[in-house]
């Protein structure tokens, strides 16, 4: 079997074009000898949408002597016209033949310059497996350098035609040297960072395309999205769009740190908050301030706003209820009354996050969009989350849409609390090796403040701490400590997400609901790097996705 670079190809759910070349690859991977070195550019098209490893090529083999093989893959149907075999891309036409050649002579130039690598050879082949060329002179290549729809050969024995495995030469390890710094086998994480946020809100804008798409009167619309959805992305467009018509636009959700996040990246001119904030600041404009030292603070908070009717500067054009699952019925008919006559009423929420353990509200007449893509989460950490679900017996239907091939869950096993904060500092160093900053790293906890010992901490190791210290202000703004690290429980991250998490004290031994929605939070707010720190008896949860 030949050995195929990048790494972790396997794991990248691809489809449409990059499928086709994925399969390409798993055919070269297993059918060439270990011979070979298939270098490919599967992950570049994963991410970027058109990439290649060089120029045109999506594939370069090389044999064990150091030299190349050029493979270009074209897709669809092909054009033959006069002296020229084209592709048409929907915007232009391309020569296939003169940008092979153009790829193969410019690669060639680079690897022949240096030491040693004079007389490497470097052939190429053009391997169409939707079309059949008619006349191989007009392509521009010899026969023998197609693999069409109607070639008798696959594309591996052509390979092995053109490319005998041959010996290992001095040139063999410059060629390879040359070619791992070409495709960028080790890609620079911040670097990934800049793009996956960009890229991540175009290919998950589905959600808000279709939903916003849909005529209702009165627009009364109710989303029940898995994590990842696109959710967020909706409740912004929409805010954004009553902000643009003139109107004024209210967000709510349960949980501060994520109202907090909401207000960051929103214009001003509507309102953002989470529920007892929002009641705090009607009291206070009635003239009330709100004591948070009594006993049941908060509900008597919600219970007296309650009881202050909605005065004409309260009422809103859009009402944005996040996080629905958070809610009770009687906080829906609250929040609720404060909309327009006419106004667009927006309900946002995934069963699956209901930590709490509410009743699902009821909202009769309303609209209902299921959305089940997930296109946060890569593939091995879903694959993790899958496992988990099946074990349970839930049937939650979970699509992989995620355009990032993520990286492999490491799981780290503690006996006590000794090894608990050992093992939680070696998550942490795990996330720094792999280039992941403190700031790109959240450390969140299985448990909430009160039960973790991970939470009360003002440092780990050489790393400080950035946790809720469980005390508010006088305007009842949560008083954080300082540190360089976010350290949260799953409760309060709950909408949020970062890079790189380090879901640690998971120490449930029964796979019950509430501990199940609690890894199902967890786990979901990992863009890109996921490190579980569990307990002996949690970690067998862990056992048939990890192997």
């Amino acid at each position: 079997m030949a050995r195929a670079l990048p790494n972790g190809w396997e794991q990248l759910d691809a489809q449409g074009l990059t499928g086709r070349r994925q399969e390409t690859l798993r055919r070269l991977a297993r059918d060439l000898p270990d011979a070979y070195t298939v270098y490919h550019a599967v992950h570049w098209t994963r991410l970027e949408g058109e990439a290649a490893v060089f120029g045109e090529a999506d594939f370069i083999i090389v044999n064990r002597a150091g030299d190349l093989l050029i493979i270009e893959q074209k897709n669809g149907l092909l054009l033959e016209e006069g002296t020229a075999l084209l592709k048409h891309d929907g915007r232009t036409r391309q020569q296939v033949a003169v940008r092979m050649a153009t790829t193969r002579s410019r690669l060639a130039a680079r690897l022949q310059a240096r030491p040693g690598c004079r007389d490497v050879r470097v052939d190429m082949l053009l391997y169409c497996p939707d079309h059949v060329v008619r006349e191989a002179q007009t392509a521009g290549l010899v026969p023998e350098r197609i693999v069409d729809a109607a070639s008798p050969d696959s594309c591996s024995r052509r390979v092995l035609a053109l490319l005998p495995a041959g010996r290992e030469s001095a040139a063999t390890a410059q060629v390879h040297r040359f070619l791992q710094d070409l495709v960028a086998l080790e890609p620079d994480v911040s670097a990934l960072l800049q793009r996956a946020d960009v890229l991540l809100t175009r290919v998950s804008g589905g959600l808000t395309h279709w939903a916003r798409c849909l005529e209702l009167e009165p627009f009364r619309l109710r989303v029940i999205g898995t994590a990842g959805s696109g959710k967020s992305q909706l409740a912004l467009a929409e805010y954004r769009a009553c902000l643009a018509a003139g109107g004024r636009p209210l967000y709510l959700c349960f949980n501060r740190p994520l109202a907090d996040h909401f207000a960051r990246i929103v214009p001003p001119g509507g309102q953002v908050a989470s529920l007892h904030h929002w009641c705090d600041e009607r009291l206070r404009t009635a003239g009330r301030r709100w004591d948070y030292g009594q006993q049941d603070a908060f509900d008597g908070l919600v219970a007296a706003a309650a009881a202050l009717p909605p005065g004409s500067h309260e009422l809103f054009d859009t009402v944005i209820i996040d996080e629905g699952q958070d809610f009770t019925q009687a906080w829906a008919g609250q929040v609720l009354r404060h909309a327009r006559a006419g106004a667009r009423l927006l309900w946002l929420e995934d069963p699956m996050q209901n930590l709490y353990g509410r009743p699902d509200v009821t909202l009769p007449g309303w609209a209902i969009l299921h959305a089940r893509e997930n296109y946060r989460t890569p593939l091995p950490i879903l694959r993790v989350l899958q496992s988990l679900l099946a074990r349970a017996g839930r049937t939650d239907e979970i699509r992989a849409r995620c355009p990032l091939p993520g990286e492999p869950i490491e799981l780290l096993v503690y006996r006590d609390e000794t090894e608990l904060l050992q093992r939680s500092r070696e998550a942490l160093r795990l996330c720094w090796s792999a280039g992941y900053r403190a700031e790109d790293t959240v450390l969140l906890s299985f448990h909430g403040r009160q039960h973790s010992a991970i939470l009360r901490l003002p440092r780990l190791g050489p790393e400080s701490l950035r946790s809720f210290s469980g005390r508010y202000d006088l305007f009842g703004v949560p008083a954080y400590s300082r540190g360089e690290v976010l350290a949260e429980s799953v409760h309060r991250f709950k909408g949020q997400s970062a890079p790189a998490v380090v879901l640690t004290e998971i120490d449930c031994a029964a796979l019950d609901m509430a501990s199940l929605r609690r890894l199902f939070v967890g786990i979901t707010r990992a863009r890109l790097k996921l490190v579980l720190v569990a307990s002996v008896a949690a970690a067998s949860h862990f056992s048939d996705a990890l192997g």
